[in-house]
């Protein structure tokens, strides 16, 4: 029960005796793929959200320094009203509970995606990556998020038995992907830019939320994960479009200077190692964290998978691997 949980009545005692609140209501708004909670407040027709982050579990303090940086760059993320540190909780605007996964239809995506593809250029061209001091998305850490496709996927999800020949092919494939993204330009990262964490707002649309673990990275990264999104498919041409349209745009400004076939690379081979990476998030959900929901994406990030690594003869020996080995034995877990 939600009054027995110890977290809660530490949140009660935190909004009414520190803060000096009066609670009319506080009920669960979201969780995320995380240990971290939200909860809604309402205190005198005036709602708010508390972010409840277990401190042994997580860390508020990127979240804070994150939310300062985009904020002086007009980028709409909630204000942060309170913080306590010690005990993982932040009072936060409430942005409302309609993401753009939950609106998305064919009569408003151009619309929505206009303001998302608006906001992200705004995060790309008034952040300086040489000055915000956020973490590198370097060569470690771009290998290790490929590896949770190996370890929670593969082995753990399938069962699969790598011998050296598949640990080869996978290397291979984790060489080009990561060679992609280390070519490109450095801008700053949200790293989770998609329909769940884009709030439809009344102004300044989209609020934009999630963002703690921002880095400095790849130019593509966060156009990807808007574009093919692991929650919600657009037309090929459609999402080609937009990501054309895009390319110029950064062009204009000089944020990239190369050809269109190139930018196209790097946007396809970014969007394969952010899926492999979603895939083995969601098996890991299910597994360790019961969180079972998550196995309904995956045939969507496993169709950009198959899309992708057949269009570079790179990804030839991934391809075949994928179509032997992966997809029969990931269909006999359905």
């Amino acid at each position: 029960m939600q009054d027995q949980d110890p977290r809660v009545q530490a949140i009660h005692k935190w909004l009414e005796n520190e803060l000096d609140m009066s609670i009319e209501s506080l009920t669960p708004a979201s969780s995320d793929a995380s240990f971290r909670r939200y909860f809604r407040v309402i205190q005198q027709q005036q709602t708010y959200v508390v972010m409840d982050a277990p401190p042994e579990k997580e860390d508020i303090k990127p979240f804070i320094k994150v939310a300062s940086l985009f904020a002086l760059a007009k980028i709409n993320i909630p204000t942060i009203f309170h913080s306590n540190l010690q005990q993982g909780f932040l009072l936060l605007e409430d942005f409302g509970n309609q993401s753009y996964l939950d609106l998305l239809d064919t009569s408003n995506v151009e619309s929505l995606y206009h303001s998302a593809l608006n906001s992200l250029f705004k995060l790309q061209t008034e952040i300086n990556p040489a000055q915000c001091n956020l973490p590198i998305y370097d060569h470690d850490l771009l290998n290790k998020e490929l590896d949770i496709f190996k370890e929670w996927f593969l082995t753990r999800k399938l069962n699969l038995a790598l011998n050296h020949q598949h640990e080869s092919i996978l290397d291979k494939a984790w060489a080009a992907l990561i060679q992609s993204a280390l070519e490109q330009p450095n801008v700053c990262v949200h790293r989770d830019y998609h329909s769940r964490n884009l709030m439809v707002t009344k102004t300044n649309n989209p609020g934009i939320i999630d963002f703690q673990d921002a880095v400095i990275g790849p130019i593509s990264y966060d156009l990807v994960s808007l574009l093919r999104d692991c929650y919600i498919t657009w037309p090929e041409l459609q999402v080609t479009q937009w990501q054309s349209d895009y390319f110029q745009r950064l062009c204009s400004v000089g944020l990239v200077r190369c050809d269109i076939e190139t930018f196209q690379r790097w946007f396809d081979l970014m969007g394969m190692q952010r899926h492999l990476k979603a895939i083995g998030i969601f098996s890991r959900l299910q597994l360790r964290d019961n969180k079972p929901d998550y196995l309904q994406d995956i045939p969507r990030t496993m169709d950009y998978l198959t899309l992708v690594s057949s269009r570079y003869p790179e990804l030839a020996e991934f391809n075949d691997f994928l179509h032997t080995k992966i997809l029969p034995a990931w269909r006999l877990t359905i």
